[in-house]
């Protein structure tokens, strides 16, 4: 029969200890050091959050707006009455880029000139319009990436320098070291590495999730400026 394994008086004291006190207990009697990367870790928590729920609107609205504007686009044909239906899609980045184009193709046929010109600054101004697009839609994502890599190396540090302050405590102590006295600070310490790893996690799982979306209407506005500068051709060489 293997031996059973009896915990002693001493580790159930220290587990009785622990069950009492809280999370919030052990952050209150941390470091300053710890204290200050567990408030770091937070906010950038707090702010991946905040840009988690922006993105994901402004997103939802951007796809919804751009599958109008390609309805009412490919439904019209007439580009002087898409432009007046579609002006008000702000959030739709195809409708930004459309709207770039137009205004070019607008300014053409108010001032004339060599056609050839012309289809080049068209499609100068919809390249334009369409980096702007996509720029403005990223805005902010890089923040999810450089949480997602730093945080855990953060809430390390804390680690590392809390399971110091431990042992340069128990060096001054007088005394033998005991689970009691160890056991306290080293788990004030790991908090700082939970703390990162629950702001890393979700912040990756957010950036990757973002930037396939990002980059599907990336594809997307590059096939529209496609179809949209062969429209922009026959409308310019017929001019």
């Amino acid at each position: 029969m293997p031996e059973t394994l009896t915990p002693t008086p001493e580790i159930i004291e220290v587990v009785a200890t622990a069950a009492n006190k809280g999370i919030w207990d052990y952050v209150l009697s941390a470091t300053l050091t710890v204290q200050l990367v567990l408030l770091l870790l937070v906010a950038m928590s707090v702010a991946c959050w905040a840009i988690m729920i922006i993105k994901a609107w402004q997103l939802n609205k951007a796809g919804k707006q751009s599958a109008r504007f390609l309805d009412v686009f490919w439904e019209v044909r007439n580009l002087d009455e898409i432009y007046k239906r579609t002006r008000a899609m702000s959030d739709a980045p195809v409708a930004q880029v459309f709207a770039a184009g137009y205004n070019e193709l607008d300014r053409f046929r108010k001032s004339g000139g060599d056609p050839r010109r012309a289809l080049e600054t068209v499609q100068r101004a919809l390249g334009q319009a369409m980096r702007q697009e996509v720029s403005r839609i990223e805005r902010s994502v890089p923040f999810l990436a450089t949480t997602g890599n730093t945080a855990p190396f953060i809430g390390l540090f804390g680690t590392v320098w809390g399971i110091m302050r431990t042992f340069i405590d128990l060096e001054r102590m007088t005394g033998t070291a005991t689970l009691k006295t160890v056991g306290p600070g080293i788990a004030e310490a790991l908090i700082a590495t939970a703390i990162g790893l629950f702001a890393a996690i979700p912040a990756v799982v957010a950036y990757n999730y973002f930037v396939n979306r990002i980059r599907v209407m990336e594809i997307e506005l590059e096939n529209f400026v496609a179809e949209f500068l062969n429209i922009m051709e026959n409308h310019i060489l017929k001019a």
